[in-house]
C-alpha cells in the first residue's frame, strides 16, 4: 500500500520561499526513499507569476483568438490569451489555434495544447486557484526542474512538481535528478495534493520507489 501524507500549510504567497516551505512542513517526516510532491500552482505563486486581468493589456489578436476557445478552458479571456502569447510566442499560439481548428474538424480534441505546449496548458484563469488568488491569472512555474532539485537537496529525498486534477490527469512539470518521470502520473492519479480549501499543496509519498517496483512487477505478470 502506498502511504501518501498530504501536508496542510499556511496560505502560501509570493513572499514565501518554496524550498523553505517544503522543509518547514516535510522536513521532520521525510526520509531517504521518500518523494515530496509539490503542486505547481504554489511554486508559481511564490515566484510572483500571477496577474490581475486588468493589469494585462490584451491586443486585438488575443481578443480575437479567445472567442474560439472552449468555454470551460483557461484561455477564454483576452488577458489569459495575451499571457499565453507572452509565454510561448505569438506564432506558436497561432499555429496551435490552427491545429485546434483542424482537431475540431476531425473531432479529435487536444491539438491546441499539443502545439502550444505545457507552459500554456499550465495557465490558470481567474477562479482557477484558491482565494485570495481566485481573482488572478496564475502562470506555470519557471525553472521547475531546478526548483525540484533545490527541494530535494534540502530535504534529502526525491522531489516532483506536478499539475494534477481530480480526473486522474497528472503532468510532471519538474523533477529532481533520478526521478522516474514516466511512472509518476500513475502514482499520483488520485491527486493527493489539494490547493483549494484543503490547503495541502505538499504531499509526502513514503518509500515510493519500493511501491513503484511492486507496481511494475504486477504489470509484468
Amino acid at each position: 500500500m502506498v502511504v501518501k501524507i498530504p501536508l496542510r500549510t499556511h496560505l502560501i504567497t509570493e513572499k514565501d520561499d518554496i524550498v523553505q516551505v517544503a522543509e518547514r512542513y516535510a522536513g521532520r517526516l521525510a526520509e531517504p526513499g521518500d518523494l515530496i510532491v509539490v503542486a505547481e500552482s504554489v511554486v508559481a505563486i511564490t515566484q510572483g507569476r500571477l496577474y490581475r486581468p486588468e493589469e494585462v493589456k490584451a491586443g486585438y489578436l488575443a481578443r480575437f483568438l479567445c472567442r474560439y476557445t472552449k468555454r470551460h478552458g483557461s484561455l477564454t479571456s483576452p488577458a489569459t490569451m495575451q499571457l499565453a502569447m507572452r509565454e510561448v510566442g505569438t506564432w506558436r499560439v497561432l499555429l496551435a489555434a490552427g491545429a485546434g481548428a483542424l482537431g475540431r474538424v476531425l473531432r479529435k480534441p487536444g491539438f491546441f495544447y499539443r502545439v502550444a505546449g505545457l507552459p500554456v496548458a499550465l495557465i490558470d484563469d481567474v477562479a482557477g486557484t484558491m482565494p485570495p488568488f481566485h481573482s488572478y491569472i496564475v502562470l506555470g512555474p519557471r525553472h521547475a526542474d531546478q526548483v525540484a532539485q533545490a527541494i530535494a537537496d534540502r530535504l534529502g529525498v526525491d522531489a516532483v512538481i506536478v499539475d494534477a486534477n481530480d480526473l486522474g490527469k497528472v503532468d510532471v512539470v519538474g523533477a529532481s535528478c533520478g526521478v522516474p518521470r514516466r511512472l509518476i502520473p500513475a502514482l499520483l492519479a488520485d491527486n493527493p495534493c489539494g490547493n483549494y480549501e484543503q490547503q495541502t499543496p505538499l504531499t509526502l509519498v513514503k518509500d515510493y520507489r519500493t511501491q513503484l517496483k511492486r507496481s511494475e512487477a504486477k504489470r509484468e505478470r
